[in-house]
């Protein structure tokens, strides 16, 4: 049996959320309960690169690791999300949509608070891992081939830019991938990229698909315990199911008559 390791998907934490987020959005007092479940339960935080680390084969990982994952760059997340993070000495990875962060920028994400793109390196300061969340966080399984490289390319390079080093691991928007997502992304430099699958992620599991937890306004710390014990979730690695299949068929039917949609 593969020990499972609990990589929790975060969006924004904040009292009033648009309606378009408020789904994945968790209350700044329920996120410090979250964050205590995980600090007493007995795992140790790591960021994401080291569970990337660990399944190439470069390191081992703790005896029962965490990696707590942040997507889109919501405003709260170098402020107090942040504090938070940094005052139980928990180590954790956000990945940053450039276009809805970077002035004068546009991006597929609907209208909400978001982070600037001159915040990043507090992000670092905090303890905080950056990477990548493409451009426009289209659903990069239904791009032609030359606008999914731009998609990552682009968002590469801007976040290497702010912050004067590179940035190697990617996040797919809303967790759409294939095969040829998978080979694009590997090829644009990234060492890693995270889906979503709702399940827990192993030693075993897929660099390029590492699976994880989405966290929603419904789940309580007891949900998060469960998580921190292995349980709760079926754990990857394991083939996409006939119905993922077919999803991701008709949305590339509807996108190529359409044009890029927002993954969410």
């Amino acid at each position: 049996m593969r020990p499972a390791i609990p990589v929790l998907l975060y969006h924004a934490v904040m009292e009033d959320p648009p309606d378009w987020i408020a789904e994945f959005t968790v209350t700044p007092r329920d996120f410090r309960a979250h964050l205590d479940a995980v600090a007493g339960s007995g795992r140790t935080a790591v960021p994401l690169s080291a569970l990337a680390d660990h399944l190439a084969g470069r390191r081992n990982l703790p005896p029962r690791p965490v990696v707590l994952t942040f997507d889109d760059g919501f405003a709260d997340l170098p402020g107090p999300t942040a504090e938070a993070l940094a005052a139980r000495s928990l180590p954790a990875t956000a990945y940053l949509t450039t276009g809805a962060i970077t002035p004068g920028r546009s991006s597929l994400l609907p209208p909400a608070p978001m982070m600037a793109l001159a915040q990043v390196p507090l992000l670092e300061q905090h303890g905080i891992e950056v990477g990548a969340h493409t451009v426009t966080h289209a659903q990069l399984d239904t791009l032609p081939p030359r606008v999914l490289r731009r998609e990552l390319r682009e968002s590469k390079l801007v976040l290497e830019g702010v912050l004067g080093h590179p940035v190697t691991h990617l996040a797919y928007p809303h967790g759409y991938n294939s095969r040829g997502v998978r080979r694009a992304a590997r090829d644009a430099g990234y060492a890693s990229a995270v889906a979503v699958r709702h399940a827990l992620s192993s030693g075993a599991d897929e660099a390029y698909r590492i699976a994880r937890l989405i966290v929603r306004r419904s789940h309580t710390v007891a949900d998060v315990e469960d998580w921190m014990s292995g349980r709760g979730a079926r754990t990857a690695p394991y083939p996409d199911s006939p119905a993922t299949v077919g999803w991701r068929l008709y949305r590339r039917l509807r996108a190529a008559a359409r044009g890029p949609e927002f993954a969410g």
